[in-house]
């Protein structure tokens, strides 16, 4: 009988903090249109949460399991913020074990969506086929594509969870909502980029292609420095063209350290060692920008 500590390490569940930062956006644009938290459906906020949550763990879990089914586990050196959970390598589970995990968290996601299916509509559909299929091929094909390999982290955090959460709460689309992921979507995408940096040689041994592979590390890290920009960016010019509320410029107060850690990641975009530090301060601005984005939302 194994440990359910162990079962809970194999989620990751130190990057499980991510789905309630990036959830919290779609909460916020359901409340703005709406009126007001208060005419949220709670018992649908809770149950969107606990879909988007299963969803994330079905992400980390299938993601350990192809990883150490390609070998790529054995040749990673870990990072606290790359490299897997360790649990297969040691031997703490077995494939299948995992493999079931995986499986039957996406499973607890998917009868989440279907349940929304039947009492929002088909609306929710085209969202729900994508994000599946992303978490289903982002370890075996996405990860060969360069472009698939960035957006697609970003895309499942940003415009199908916050446009997802948004159409669960409201019954309908909007463009604020889309607007407002994209602050998630250009940040999340950034985090998966940085942590590939440690892993180069080991993702190109198991023929994966992502950006540090095809341009290098120094050409990335201006890259990620693109990237983190657009979402600071993003915000400010929303607020101006009155698409944001005014309070959603909470979600610059994390620039400065966003700053710190563009500076030292193209300083040290050779430098594994040295990015460490640096790879602790982007997770910690990747998760309070859309959490103050929608603290800002709510509050407007």
């Amino acid at each position: 009988m194994r440990s359910l500590s162990v079962f809970f390490k194999e989620t990751r569940p130190q990057f499980l903090f991510l789905t309630p930062a990036c959830y919290l956006v779609g909460i916020g644009t359901a409340s703005y249109v709406l009126g007001g938290i208060g005419r949220i459906p709670v018992g649908f906020a809770i149950l969107a949460f606990i879909g988007a949550l299963f969803s994330h763990i079905g992400v980390n879990v299938m993601n350990d399991y192809f990883d150490f089914r390609s070998g790529l586990d054995l040749r990673t050196r870990p990072t606290p913020f790359s490299g897997g959970s360790g649990i297969l390598p040691q031997g703490l589970l077995s494939p299948k074990e995992v493999l079931v995990m995986g499986v039957i968290s996406l499973l607890i996601a998917i009868g989440i969506g279907l349940y929304f299916l039947k009492v929002r509509g088909w609306g929710l559909l085209p969202l729900g086929l994508l994000g599946l299929l992303i978490i289903i091929l982002y370890s075996p094909f996405l990860t060969r594509s360069p472009a698939l390999c960035l957006l697609a982290p970003g895309l499942g955090f940003g415009p199908l969870m916050v446009v997802g959460t948004h159409f669960v709460l409201t019954g309908r689309y909007d463009w604020f909502a889309f607007s407002a992921s994209l602050v998630p979507g250009f940040l999340v995408s950034n985090l998966l980029l940085i942590n590939q940096f440690p892993d180069v040689e080991a993702d190109r041994c198991v023929k994966r292609r992502h950006l540090p592979i095809v341009i290098g590390r120094q050409a990335s890290a201006y890259a990620y420095a693109v990237l983190a920009l657009s979402a600071f960016c993003w915000v400010a010019i929303a607020v101006i063209l009155g698409l944001f509320p005014p309070w959603s410029l909470l979600a610059l107060l994390p620039i400065p350290l966003a700053i710190v850690t563009i500076r030292g990641i193209i300083r040290n975009a050779e430098n594994v060692n040295a990015l460490i530090s640096f790879l602790g301060k982007n997770v910690i601005y990747t998760l309070a920008t859309p959490f103050l984005l929608g603290v800002g939302l709510l509050a407007s």
